[in-house]
This record gives C-alpha cells, sequence and structure tokens, in this order.
C-alpha cells in the first residue's frame, strides 16, 4: 500500500506526485523522490523496481521479508534491512518484529514497512522541518529512517529491564514459586534474545556508513550515522549487562530454593529426633519383661512421662537455638 510519494529539490518539497510520475523527477539535477510503502505487494515492488531501477536480488529479499538485520551495496545503491522492534500492546509483555526494507540511491529513497503498525510520518515530517539538512539528499533521509528505528529500541529495552527487576524483587521476597520465576526468567531472556537479533547485526552493518570508504549516498551524512552507531552500542551493552543479569538471577533463584529446601530438611530432622526419642522410651518400657522395677513402681508411670518431656525439652531447646526450628 502506498503511503505517500514525495518529491524534494535542494532540501525542499516540490509536491506530492503520483508513481508514474517518479522517472519524470529522478531525471531532475539535484531532486529526489521518497516513497514510503507498507506490506507492499508484489505488484508494487515490481513497480517501484522499474521506475528506480533497482536490483533484483535487494527486490527479492523485499518480496520475501524477515530478512536479518543489513546493509548492501548494488553499485551506487544502498540496500538496508532493519527490524522493527515493538512491545505488543496487549499486555503480555511480548515482543512484535517488524521489518523495513530501505532502497537508496542518489535520486532516491524507497521504504517498504512491513508486520508494523508504527509508521513513518513524523521521520518525514522532521526532515521537512530542516531543509538545511534535507538538502544533503537521500543519505540524510537514510539516516532518519535508521535514527527512528533506532529510538525505537530504548523503549523495548526499557520495559525488560523493568520486568527483570520486578522479578529480582519477587525472588528476594519469596513472592512467587520457583518454578514460575524461571519461567518468567526464560521468557525475559527469550525477548532480549530477539532484540539481540535485531540490534548486534545493524550495529556491525551501520559501522560502515561512518568513517572510512563510505558509501556515495551517505557522503556528507556521516556524522549522523557516527550518532546512530553510538545509539546501537549503548543497546547492545544494555542488552549484554540485561543478560548477564538475567543468568545471574536464575542463579539467585536456584539458591534461594536450594536454602528453603535445606531449612525445611533442618526442621524435619529436629522434629524427628525429637520423636525419636519419645519413641526410643516407649520402646523400651513397652517391653514388659517382669523383672523391671518400674513397672510396678506407684510412681514409675508419671516419671517417665516427665523424662520424656524434658528430653524432648531440652532437644527442642538445642534445636531452637541453633536456628533449625
Amino acid at each position: 500500500m502506498l503511503i505517500n510519494c514525495v518529491a524534494y529539490e535542494n532540501g525542499q518539497k516540490l509536491a506530492d506526485i503520483s508513481t508514474d510520475e517518479i522517472s519524470d523527477y529522478i531525471a531532475r539535477p539535484g531532486c529526489f523522490v521518497w516513497v514510503a510503502l507498507s506490506d507492499a505487494t508484489p505488484e508494487e515492488l515490481d513497480h517501484m523496481k522499474e521506475e528506480f531501477d533497482l536490483h533484483e536480488l535487494a527486490v527479492e529479499d523485499a518480496h520475501h521479508g524477515h530478512q536479518r538485520p543489513k546493509i548492501e551495496r548494488y553499485g551506487d545503491s544502498l540496500f538496508v534491512v532493519m527490524q522493527l522492534v515493538e512491545v505488543m500492546k496487549d499486555g503480555s509483555g511480548d515482543l512484535n518484529v517488524g521489518e523495513v526494507d530501505v532502497f537508496v540511491g542518489r535520486s532516491y529513497v524507497l521504504s517498504v514497512r512491513n508486520r508494523s503498525s508504527q509508521g513513518f510520518l513524523g521521520v518525514r515530517e522532521r526532515c521537512e522541518r530542516e531543509p538545511h539538512l534535507l538538502s544533503n539528499g537521500s543519505g540524510f533521509v537514510l539516516y532518519a529512517l535508521m535514527d527512528a528505528v533506532v529510538d525505537r529500541y530504548f523503549p523495548v529495552i526499557d520495559a525488560l529491564e523493568d520486568e527483570l527487576d520486578a522479578i529480582e524483587q519477587q525472588i528476594f521476597e519469596q513472592a512467587g514459586s520457583a518454578g514460575t520465576m524461571i519461567k518468567r526468567l526464560y521468557n525475559l531472556k527469550r525477548r532480549a534474545l530477539v532484540l539481540k537479533h535485531a540490534v548486534a547485526p545493524l550495529l556491525e552493518a551501520a559501522s560502515k556508513l561512518n568513517g572510512g570508504r563510505v558509501p556515495d549516498v551517505c557522503v556528507g551524512s556521516q556524522e549522523y550515522f557516527r550518532d546512530v552507531v553510538d545509539h546501537l552500542d549503548r543497546i547492545n551493552a544494555s542488552i549484554d549487562g540485561m543478560r548477564d543479569t538475567i543468568g545471574s538471577a536464575m542463579q539467585v533463584n536456584l539458591s534461594m530454593v536450594t536454602i528453603e529446601e535445606s531449612e525445611v530438611t533442618k526442621r524435619l530432622a529436629s522434629w524427628a529426633a525429637i520423636f525419636a526419642v519419645c519413641t526410643a522410651f516407649a520402646g523400651i518400657w513397652g517391653m514388659n519383661f517382669d523383672t523391671m522395677p518400674e513397672l510396678k513402681w506407684r510412681y514409675g508411670y508419671p516419671v517417665a512421662l516427665l523424662l520424656m518431656a524434658s528430653v524432648c525439652g531440652y532437644l527442642y531447646y538445642r534445636f531452637r537455638r541453633k536456628g533449625w526450628l
């Protein structure tokens, strides 16, 4: 579906144009066309291929979708794949992974967004408010799109970190079963890995746009791409730190379970020792031998109970003092 198709010249918007007029505008010196598509059909992509003379391998990747984040160079043009990661609004905390494919040449920018409800109208408005930067051409538009995608990763990682803090608090408060905590931690680790798969490859690819021999379309915007790389590096480091913390939280949770089980074992062992004494006394006096003098003693029964109670009380005192009860 076509979102918009706009022609620009010297940083200024010329007009909203139809897709059939694209070839007329890209032939003009100093002019470039910015087209945005959402969930494009094969027919729309084929039409864009003809208008912009796109490389067939890049168009094929856009057709298939579900690509790994990357930046590929085809002659004087670039094909950029970025993953759009967002927290689903159903309250489950799961992540929806979309994709945006960007074709960039000297006279055009084509963005194709798939499986995501978040558009880039704000990016276009931002660029149009800064004509002195937009005059750098399609390279600056690519930066603006990449910057918007990367900025959307920050709320995701903030949400994951907040959930991790809550789980850690519950572990120490023992507010949930061990199985539930482990399940939540593994689910959180899985989502962190989803974000990692979106960030790490893009960080590696974007590093090639801000130093050394950069593509011609990016000349003049290298310092802006360096800012994108810095943001990606921060996010990548945060993800690595969070994954380490998740691993530590799992170990702490298992340690807390082991400690709790040890405490239960101590209590059971203490009560078993106390009742074993009673059982031993009762077993001895219950043998009913005729030569046992205490069986016919007038005070034998109360003295036996008193002795059993005294020994059990002493054992309870000792276990209590050691913290076993």
